[in-house]
C-alpha cells in the first residue's frame, strides 16, 4: 500500500462526537469533511439556528495509510466503516466527495440521506440556480423531482430541483 496515496474513508465515532472529533482532526492537520446543515429550531418563544449532523455518527476523512491508523488512535473513533466481506476500509471515490461537498456548500434547500436502493435515474446536469454544474441523477420521490448524489457505501443524498432547472446529459 501507498504511504502518500489519499482515499476518502468514513469513520464511525461515537454519538454526538462528530464536531468535536472533526475540530480534533483539523487541529491535528488531518484533512476531514463533516457534512452539516444550517436548520432553524423552534422552540415555544425562541428561535435558533443550529448546525445538524446529516449523516449521525459518520465523519469523512482524507488520509494516506499512516495517518489511518492517527485516526484510528482518537478518543470517540471506533472505526472505519469496511464493506460486508472485506477487510479493508472502503473507499469513497474522490468524483463523488467532490459532488457532495459541493451540494452541500451550494444548495439553498435541505439535503436528505437515503440509504434504501433507488433506482437509477436520468444523468443530469444543473443548469440554473445555486447548484449550476452540478452532475447527478434525476429522480422523482413522492411526486417531486430531485438531484440525487451516490455516495459508495453510504446511499444517496438528494435534494429538490424545479425539474426546468436541468438539462439532460448524454
Amino acid at each position: 500500500m501507498d504511504d502518500k496515496v489519499k482515499h476518502w474513508l468514513v469513520a464511525y465515532v461515537q454519538s454526538n462526537r462528530e464536531k468535536r472529533i472533526f475540530e480534533r482532526l483539523t487541529t491535528l492537520g488531518i484533512e476531514s469533511f463533516l457534512p452539516l446543515q444550517e436548520e432553524i429550531h423552534q422552540w415555544g418563544d425562541r428561535c435558533k439556528k443550529v448546525q445538524r449532523v446529516i449523516i449521525p455518527m459518520c465523519i469523512f476523512v482524507h488520509v494516506t495509510y499512516p495517518e489511518r491508523l492517527q485516526v484510528l488512535q482518537l478518543p470517540s473513533v471506533n472505526r472505519f466503516m469496511v464493506l460486508r466481506g472485506e477487510s479493508t476500509p472502503a473507499t469513497i471515490p474522490e468524483s463523488q466527495m467532490e459532488r457532495f461537498k459541493f451540494m452541500l456548500d451550494y444548495s439553498e434547500e435541505a439535503i436528505e440521506m437515503c440509504n434504501e436502493h433507488l433506482q437509477p435515474g436520468e444523468k443530469i446536469r444543473v443548469i440554473k440556480g445555486p447548484l449550476t454544474g452540478l452532475e447527478g441523477e434525476l429522480v422523482t420521490i413522492g411526486g417531486k423531482s430531485k438531484i440525487a448524489v451516490r455516495i459508495n457505501v453510504l446511499g444517496t443524498a438528494l435534494v429538490e430541483v424545479p425539474a426546468g432547472f436541468v438539462e439532460r446529459v448524454a
